[in-house]
């Protein structure tokens, strides 16, 4: 797969292409479906297939401040969807110039002229230029205007409730980690750095990594997870701890990892977590003892639902 930042990157020998076009933030199970119809379509027809996405996030510079917390980095993104078959991963950065296209401007700049779509391929609620003035219908009668095919996607349910980012995000958001889940058709992930934490975990038994998460990260709610920790290539189980440590009269906020049967250094590796079941909330216990006992019942649950 090919990865460009911006289109001023197409090459200059560019045939014709099916294009698909979106944030895909977690490229959740409705995404996968646009997307492999895009592929679908381009193989059909021999054409390269291109997934269009943005950086920033739309959102923080139409109404800055308002960045939504992310499910998926660039790079994981792009990794998800060349697994699915897309030619060319394009990042355009969204600028206020990008912003204040009109629709007709967006399709004739970027489709048209840039990349010389054969198919625009979208979910049925895709909007697109100045203050979101386009949508499906006017994206097909542009197609009409310059010869190419739009197809808008039907949204995906389960069990009634419409997939999308927003949806997963609220699960997140309320530690709902197994529903969150089923909606991205794998468990979600964050991404970080390793870092030094207090060191108390060791000294009861249970060193912890500390992870220091990228920018913007959805972070599940505070609790206790069963989940994995992977680095280099190697997917470990760990009980996973997002809170303040009330035990100890924290103050900050930490996401750290007992990796099960693990002896080794962690610190400074680029690593991600991922989360499975959430196990319990968090809790202030009244001694170390106590903390200790209810630790060893969280691994031992860790060990029922991911292994190790």
């Amino acid at each position: 797969m090919q990865r460009w930042r911006g289109l001023s990157n197409t090459p200059t020998s560019w045939g014709r292409c099916v294009v698909t076009i979106g944030v895909f933030d977690g490229v959740h199970r409705g995404h996968q479906q646009i997307i492999g119809r895009a592929v679908a379509r381009a193989r059909e027809s021999n054409n390269s297939s291109v997934l269009l996405t943005f950086d920033p996030h739309p959102s923080e510079v139409v109404r800055p401040g308002s960045h939504p917390p992310v499910l998926t980095t660039q790079r994981t993104k792009a990794e998800l969807v060349e697994q699915l078959g897309i030619d060319v991963f394009c990042v355009v950065p969204f600028t206020p110039e990008v912003m204040r296209m009109a629709p007709e401007e967006f399709v004739h700049e970027m489709l048209v002229s840039a990349l010389h779509v054969t198919a625009v391929v979208v979910g049925e609620n895709f909007r697109y230029g100045r203050k979101a003035a386009g949508d499906v219908a006017a994206l097909t009668q542009s197609g009409r205007n310059f010869g190419f095919a739009v197809e808008g996607v039907p949204l995906l349910e389960d069990e009634g409730t419409t997939i999308s980012s927003t949806y997963i995000r609220s699960c997140i958001a309320g530690g709902e980690v197994a529903a969150a889940a089923r909606a991205l058709g794998r468990p979600h992930r964050i991404e970080g750095v390793v870092v030094r934490g207090d060191g108390r975990g060791a000294g009861i038994g249970y060193p912890t990594a500390n992870l220091a998460p990228a920018a913007y990260a959805a972070v599940p709610a505070d609790g206790v997870y069963a989940g994995r920790l992977r680095r280099s290539g190697a997917v470990l189980p760990a009980a996973i701890s997002i809170g303040t440590n009330p035990t100890f009269e924290g103050q900050e906020h930490r996401i750290e990892a007992y990796v099960l049967d693990f002896d080794g250094d962690l610190y400074g590796e680029a690593v991600a977590f991922d989360f499975v079941e959430r196990l319990r909330a968090t809790e202030r216990y009244e001694s170390i003892d106590e903390l200790v006992a209810q630790m060893d019942r969280d691994v031992d649950r860790t060990r029922q639902l991911v292994g190790g």
